[in-house]
């Protein structure tokens, strides 16, 4: 199928053009074309904006904004973005990465999306032309989204701070059974201050594990420690199915493998 692609040079004229039927944004093309190699017949036309800080990462102060075509493979070098390097790398294999964008991976269904997970772990702000968005709030209204995602921006964790594991049948680039981004603080003594628990395929799009977060507070992390927010662990999530695993399976190893993170 022959699609018509519009490019921009501002964000703004690429949000008009978006409006008519039956068009989709392309970023790196990695959902949308696949979409319409796959007789996808609701998508008729592409448009892109080529604005210069789409593209652009920015990292001061601890505080980073990362351009929404910006690629999996600019994050995984980036000398700034060590703690990311490993959530970039979790997608796909070296070709996906170097066209898979940011602004995508918030689109991505589940089993996709792993960035995705590791910028909710992170608490990020997406932005858009009409201002910021936590991005709970975005995930939970993406399906309904009509503008274009220009930027996430987000705290930049210590670098033992933050917790990234994805879990696949094919090594190094299979789809996800699970993926898990965790951000943590601990007190001096070793117990847990804060928590932010992220997953992948345990619903159709990244969430929380709100309950498990709960139950780390004030615990150190150990067996003992964590043995509470392993067991609620499953609380709220809907896992998908498909051909790569179960929800009966994800739901089954998910307190596996997020003891072995948090052990880690």
């Amino acid at each position: 199928m022959a699609l018509a692609l519009q490019t921009f040079p501002t964000v703004k004229d690429a949000n008009a053009a978006l409006k008519a039927a039956g068009t989709r944004y392309l970023g790196g093309g990695t959902l949308v074309v696949r979409a319409a190699n796959e007789g996808d017949v609701s998508v008729s036309g592409l448009v892109m904006s080529t604005d210069p800080a789409l593209s652009a990462i920015a990292a001061a102060g601890g505080k980073v904004r990362i351009g929404a075509s910006v690629t999996m493979a600019a994050i995984a070098r980036h000398p700034d973005l060590g703690p990311l390097a490993k959530a970039a790398r979790a997608v796909g294999g070296p070709a996906i990465r170097n066209m898979a964008t940011v602004g995508g991976n918030l689109f991505a269904p589940a089993p996709y999306g792993d960035f995705a997970v590791a910028l909710l772990a992170l608490d990020a702000a997406v932005g858009t032309e009409d201002g910021e968005l936590p991005i709970e709030t975005f995930l939970a209204r993406r399906d309904g989204s009509r503008s274009i995602v220009t930027s996430v921006s987000f705290t930049l964790p210590k670098a033992d701070g933050f917790r990234f594991l994805k879990v696949s049948r094919v090594k190094p680039k299979g789809v996800s059974v699970l993926s898990i981004a965790a951000v943590l603080e601990q007190a001096a003594d070793g117990t847990v201050s804060s928590a932010r628990i992220a997953l992948g395929c345990m619903a159709d799009r990244p969430m929380r594990a709100k309950a498990a977060e709960k139950a780390l507070k004030g615990k150190k992390l150990d067996q003992n420690g964590i043995a509470a927010a392993l067991a609620a662990a499953t609380e709220g999530i809907a896992p998908i199915t498909d051909p790569i695993a179960s929800a009966w399976y994800r739901a089954e190893v998910l307190p596996i493998h997020l003891g072995r993170l948090l052990l880690a």
